[in-house]
């Protein structure tokens, strides 16, 4: 997974050398729209000229003023070194998605703990599961080992338990996993169970499967 450092005309990325081993949950840089094509901000409505000057937002290649396109943030899904310039709309949603890289990620690659059954079978067997370093596997380690390409996950189903009439929070117990098998259009299922005793870490447990959901949209 080595990487090299690209530049564009948008900024420095540090990229995957082979485009096979990028993360899934990467985003190609977007086209710029041509500025002769774009007189007046696209935004605002502001008209171009000496003063106003154009700006393109990194994330979604549209044309904007400097008022409207003045946020410099951290773009991680496109593999910016440092952060870069982007409209309003486009900031607040990498706001959100580097609080998703910054945490939810790291929870999940650090790992957790579950009794994992395969398909229709009644046994299930403790293992190690994470995301790996390079984002694109699911990595299952018992006396078993499973890798799973998160490209290849169709559906991600939270199992729970706590909801109350009096209005309760659940708490995620477990997760169904379905997947198809590379050059196959066979459906493969996991049923992912947090253990009961202390040594599995019940805590740690349900928030790796809380950051799994947010994967999963």
């Amino acid at each position: 997974d080595a990487k090299k450092l690209v530049r564009s005309p948008s900024g420095l990325r540090m990229v995957p050398e082979h485009r096979a081993a990028r993360s899934p949950f990467g985003l190609d840089e977007p086209p710029w729209v041509p500025d002769k094509e774009c007189p007046r901000c696209m935004q605002c409505d502001t008209k171009f000229d000496f003063i106003t000057r154009k700006h393109h937002c990194r994330r979604c290649g549209k044309c904007f003023c400097d008022k409207c396109c003045s946020k410099k943030v951290p773009l991680p899904r496109m593999c910016f070194v440092d952060p870069v310039r982007q409209c309003a709309e486009c900031a607040l949603i990498s706001q959100k998605e580097t609080e998703f890289y910054d945490k939810q990620l790291k929870v999940l690659m650090n790992g957790a703990t579950f009794f994992v059954t395969l398909g229709t079978s009644d046994k299930s067997e403790l293992m190690v599961c994470r995301l790996s370093n390079n984002q694109r596997y699911l990595v299952l380690d018992g006396d078993s080992h499973y890798e799973i390409e998160v490209m290849q996950i169709s559906t991600v189903q939270i199992l729970t338990e706590g909801f109350t009439p009096g209005g309760g929070n659940t708490r995620a117990i477990g997760m169904i996993l379905q997947y198809k098998v590379p050059g196959s259009e066979e459906v493969m299922q996991m049923k992912f169970t947090a253990g009961e005793d202390f040594s599995c870490n019940r805590k740690l447990s349900a928030s790796w499967l809380a950051a799994m959901h947010k994967v999963s949209k």
